[in-house]
């Protein structure tokens, strides 16, 4: 006899994913981005520690050149989107009910926030502010 409670088809049961369909991406996102912001991480400390000292105009110099201003978006980019994963991440193994839904929703727009903000300031140096 069939469970009436149960809407899943055997093969639906057989593969194990749940209903958002997801399956590992959630996991393959945060593995790839960390294992991109390894070395943007030694390039972003690198340039840092060549600008100690520096004066405001050679810190645009440095930004305007595209190589680094297009390296710094894309750690920003991966950094924040690995940062908004973790969260979520802990929000729903540890956070539940509506509280939930609410803090998840605060991680997106805090995560579109930041992504604004820091891209505003290194676009900014990169056009010679």
């Amino acid at each position: 006899m069939i469970n009436q409670d149960d809407m899943h088809t055997p093969l639906s049961r057989v593969r194990g994913l749940g209903s958002a369909k997801d399956g590992t991406q959630h996991f393959w996102h945060q593995r790839l981005t960390a294992i991109a912001l390894v070395p943007l991480t030694l390039y972003f400390a690198w340039v840092i520690i060549q600008l100690v000292g520096a004066s405001h105009a050679d810190v645009v110099a440095c930004f305007q050149k595209p190589s680094v201003a297009i390296l710094f978006l894309i750690y920003l980019g991966a950094g924040i989107y690995h940062m908004k994963l973790g969260m979520q991440v802990v929000i729903e193994d540890y956070v539940h009910g509506g509280t939930g839904k609410a803090l998840l929703i605060a991680n997106i727009f805090f995560a579109i926030a930041m992504a604004t903000a820091c891209g505003f300031a290194i676009l900014k140096l990169g056009f010679g502010g």
